[in-house]
């Protein structure tokens, strides 16, 4: 069980401080926190947020905020015509020939209405109405109303009879207007100008918010379904309820998740008993003891529990090539404890173990090794960024590219009484022999023992950096005996919790742009998720601003504060699971930061963001040169962005339920990766000082949350996703012949080009509707935003084409797209195509290609989908 740990996880409160303007107003400061779409608030004025209107510009143009239309959410697609648009200038031709009116939001249509009404009534007094000369005169109609007795006679009062009749005519004019597309008047969202927007988002990120976040954050270790993650996720509901967002709560899923018993783990050399010796196994104190800052004893999540004994065998970084290389020499595995250092050639830690198991061991061992991350590199941590000799990479051995979420749930979401689980035993998410991380300082005397047994290695790609230990040996079935234990605690089922808030869209409230970070580490989390988890809840403080000022945007955007990441993005995909169908027709895009600084390099992956962000990159320094933005470093040094692998909670999102997504973050040199030191103390002196790049991470995070929740055309690049495309299957047709497969990959190219040819056309769309929006001096009309709406669904909704829905990966089903999953043997990387790779890899080409044929068809028919007809041919 988990340590009982004093109280010291009370979310620290802070109460905003009035301004002059709310102390004297005669309205109470929390009155503003609640101010709907309908309301704009006098901040938003002093704040600069509103504009002006102005005349329509003839020689320059800036498209409106909503330049939109807030159309009705039963706007549907326009009909089908089923005919191809030769061009642009066609599309063009259709978009000028239509009428002009703004459509309508029910929301933000009263608040709008009573604007009209108002401006209409000053002006219908000088209206003189043609038909006027015909309507009966007041004496005309007195003169012929029959003659009454006195006292039955009716006095009518010709004034309010005359003001009715203005009233009913003025709703008349209005319904002629407004319901039957007559007319439109040009308005900004509430007012809002969109520079206006970012120059306040960018203006607003406070680094000392984020300082101060990051330090509470990292006051205690929060292993996922612990007391210190479930009190984190309390602190982050409170933020997000201090922000105002919406339908602020925890999600709760009950997982499969292990954790260390005291006395229960050991590494130990037994035999012979000269050479006898056991591993500390445990990292000194990362904080002095005056702290109080107890840590995560070491261990590995997943793992499976055991005791075992075996020579020990040491096999290099533990890649399939590493073993084999071991067997070409004659060296026996079977039996024995694999000894293996971490990145490398196979930087998956969870795979490492599984070649292990395969070559025939009955335990692995994993160290950290100097040469990777230690002294080798630098100075090591409390001197310098690297990690010390007794520093220890935990992690989770999950095979995480056979399975995702909670392994006892694969494919369906672990809730509260589902009854369904699976078996742990030959489960192909787990590990089926026990494993325990090391220190370098523990390993060395492991390295020492194997002095004289197997082969000597002279090849420096072979020998790390731990010092004292004067040649390297593989050692063979007469090496010292290892006594490897890893005896646990298992919980089948232990609660985990999300914390989830959003902010409701006007014009499309049931679309949503997610944004996620999870909350869960190893120990204490510095970078790892600290610093996303801090930034993010700066980045919710900044839209509760906005909204406090009356804004809101057209898309709804969720946050969403993940747990159980580290064991195998399980609170994520456990959501996902959750509202599979739900997300699959309404989750425009996922945003998802992890690590969100660790160094000064920003990377990003998701190739059909690559616009959007490259728009958002040119608007943030580098805190560290002044002179040039990140997008200016990113176009000198000709950074790409790549396909999506595996490794964070974007996985649910984009291979389970077709969902666009994005990572982020700023890396760089290694850090105490999974260690206790990788906490506010190293982040505070060797991360980030000063914290410049968690500033620019929050900069970059809500401009792009901003622009793909707030553009009415959602920023979404199809050109540049169908070159990318083009590209993966040439790369594709590389490995092919590298394999020596007879596979034809014709018809994928055929649908690859189609992409690229359709992508084109649905992007000539997009520039038209600029181009009349323009041309109309920022109008845009009920049809045309109907228009605009459906482009914009067609947009989000390739990507979900792009599942397998019915099938899935060949072995791993639960894997659905068919252009991006993890590599089978390498989790972190993208593989292309995975279908074919996997049964080009087993030598199965029949296989391979069915494959090529299926990802072929489903491609071709996203692509018909994108310009609006369907032409399946039944196979």
């Amino acid at each position: 069980m988990v340590d009982e740990k004093p109280n010291k996880y009370d979310a620290h409160d802070s109460l905003p401080i009035p301004t002059y303007e709310e102390a004297t107003s005669s309205r109470p400061s929390s009155a503003h926190s609640y101010l709907g779409p309908e309301h704009v608030s006098q901040d938003a004025e002093r704040q600069g947020l509103l504009g002006r209107e102005r005349p329509p510009q003839h020689n320059g143009y800036e498209l409106p905020s909503v330049e939109s239309a807030r159309s009705s959410l039963d706007f549907l697609p326009s009909p089908e015509d089923g005919s191809r648009r030769s061009s642009a200038e066609a599309l063009q031709r259709e978009i000028q020939q239509m009428d002009v009116e703004e459509p309508e939001n029910p929301d933000s249509r009263t608040h709008r209405l009573s604007k009209r009404i108002t401006s209409l009534t000053h002006s219908l007094s000088s209206i003189h109405l043609p038909f006027r000369e015909w309507l009966p005169s007041k004496q005309y109609i007195s003169a012929r109303i029959p003659s009454l007795p006195e006292v039955l006679r009716f006095q009518p009062n010709w004034i309010i009879v005359g003001r009715i009749f203005a009233i009913f005519l003025v709703i008349a004019i209005i319904w002629l207007f407004f319901i039957s597309d007559l007319f439109t008047v040009r308005s900004s969202r509430q007012g809002f100008v969109p520079e206006k927007l970012r120059q306040f988002v960018e203006g607003t990120v406070d680094a000392d918010n984020i300082r101060k976040n990051l330090q509470h954050a990292t006051q205690y270790d929060h292993v996922a379904g612990t007391e210190g993650s479930y009190y984190l996720a309390k602190w982050v509901e409170t933020s997000f309820l201090q922000a105002g967002l919406d339908g602020v709560g925890l999600e709760r899923f009950d997982v499969y998740l292990n954790y260390w018993k005291d006395g229960g783990r050991k590494v130990a050399i037994i035999d012979p008993p000269e050479l006898a010796w056991e591993a500390k196994i445990e990292e000194e104190l990362a904080y002095p003891p005056e702290f109080e800052a107890k840590q995560t004893p070491v261990f590995h999540g997943h793992s499976k529990t055991g005791n075992v004994t075996g020579p020990l065998v040491y096999a290099n970084y533990g890649s399939r090539e590493d073993f084999k290389n071991l067997v070409d020499q004659g060296i026996e595995l079977r039996g024995t404890i694999a000894l293996v250092r971490y990145y490398g050639t196979q930087g998956d830690r969870s795979l490492k173990v599984k070649a292990a198991q395969e070559a025939g061991a009955v335990g692995c061992i994993i160290y950290s090794d100097p040469a990777e991350d230690g002294f080798v590199r630098g100075k090591p941590f409390p001197d310098g960024r690297y990690l010390p000799s007794d520093g220890v990479q935990r992690g989770s051995v999950t095979m995480s590219s056979w399975v995702v979420g909670d392994v006892l749930s694969p494919g369906y979401a672990s809730l509260p009484g589902e009854r369904r689980r699976e078996s742990k035993e030959n489960n192909p998410g787990l590990a089926q022999i026990p494993s325990m991380p090391l220190s370098w300082r523990d390993a060395q005397k492991l390295l020492q023992s194997l002095k004289g047994h197997g082969k000597k290695l002279s090849d420096p790609k072979t020998i790390g950096g731990v010092p004292d230990v004067v040649e390297w040996w593989t050692g063979d079935s007469h090496s010292p005996t290892v006594h490897l234990m890893n005896d646990q605690i298992e919980k089948d089922r232990e609660a985990i919790y999300n914390v989830l808030g959003k902010i409701t869209g006007i014009e499309q409230p049931e679309k949503s742009i997610i944004v996620g970070n999870h909350r869960d580490a190893w120990c204490f989390g510095g970078a790892d998720p600290g610093s996303g988890t801090a930034i993010m809840l700066e980045v919710v403080r900044i839209f509760g601003e906005l909204m406090k000022n009356g804004w809101r945007p057209l898309r709804s955007i969720e946050f969403a504060s993940w747990d159980g990441e580290e064991y195998n993005m399980i609170g994520s995909t456990e959501h996902v699971e959750a509202r599979l169908e739900d997300l699959r027709r309404h989750a425009f895009a996922y945003l998802n930061v992890d690590v969100a600084v660790s160094g000064t390099d920003f990377h990003a992956e998701g190739p059909i963001f690559d616009t959007a962000l490259r728009r958002v990159l040119d608007r943030v320094n580098d805190p560290n040169d002044d002179n040039r933005t990140i997008g200016q470093i990113w176009t000198d040094n000709k950074t790409k962005m790549q396909g999506l692998g595996s490794g964070s909670d974007f996985v649910g999102f984009l291979d389970l339920a077709g969902t666009s997504s994005i990572d982020m973050g700023f890396s760089g040199l290694p850090f105490p990766y999974h260690s206790c030191y990788d906490n506010f103390d190293w982040m505070n002196r060797f991360g980030d000082p000063g914290f410049g790049y968690h500033k620019a991470m929050a900069q970059i995070w809500a401009l792009l949350i901003l622009d793909m929740a707030d553009r009415p055309l959602l920023p979404l690049d199809m050109n540049v996703y169908a070159r990318e495309v083009k590209g993966y299957v040439e790369d594709l047709e590389e490995y092919v012949n590298s394999k020596g497969g007879k596979v034809n990959l014709k018809a994928l190219q055929d649908s690859a080009a189609l992409f690229v040819q359709n992508a084109g056309l649905f992007e000539d769309w997009g520039k038209a509707w600029e181009e009349a929006v323009k041309e109309s001096g920022g109008y845009e009309t009920r049809n045309l935003a109907r228009k605009r709406v459906a482009h914009n669904s067609k947009m989000a909704g390739f990507e979900t084409g792009l599942l397998d829905v019915d099938g899935g990966l060949p072995g791993r089903e639960q894997f659905k797209h068919i252009i991006f999953a993890p590599s089978l043997w390498n989790t972190y990387d993208a593989a292309y195509f995975p279908g074919v790779r996997d049964a080009m890899e087993e030598g199965e080409t029949a296989l391979a290609q069915s494959q090529v044929d299926k990802a072929a068809r489903i491609l071709r028919d996203a692509s018909l989908k994108l310009v609006g007809w369907d032409t399946r041919v039944k196979e």
